[in-house]
């Protein structure tokens, strides 16, 4: 099996859910976490909280952040372990993150070399 990251997009960070939301939200992704890892899939995860959050720029400007200018920020990620491309797609529909208009799950292969890196 090769390792996916699925990395959570949102649309507008700026948006803070009410705390009642967010429980609902952690419920729904620790039970969605919960069926990749019944599987044997899941390897590593985590949210990316934005206290403390700098972004480092061109030329060492540094701003805080990560919103700036733009509005969509990374808001976590999770490492899975599938068969094919089209598999961890699979996992990621049935990421709650996705039930926030204009959200995304980023699905990339990770841990494979690239030539003349070791």
């Amino acid at each position: 099996m090769k390792e996916y990251i699925l990395i959570f997009r949102h649309e507008d960070g700026s948006k803070i859910a009410s705390p009642e939301q967010m429980q609902i939200w952690m419920k729904q992704t620790m039970d969605w976490i919960g069926g990749i890892a019944a599987k044997n899939q899941f390897v590593a995860g985590t949210g990316l909280p934005f206290d403390d959050a700098k972004v480092v720029w061109h030329n060492n400007v540094v701003t805080n952040g990560p919103f700036g200018e733009i509005k969509e920020t990374i808001g976590g990620y999770i490492i899975v372990k599938a068969n094919s491309v089209e598999e961890a797609v699979e996992f990621a529909k049935g990421s709650p993150v996705l039930q926030g208009d204009g959200n995304s799950v980023e699905v990339r292969q990770i841990g494979h070399k690239t030539e003349g890196v070791n």
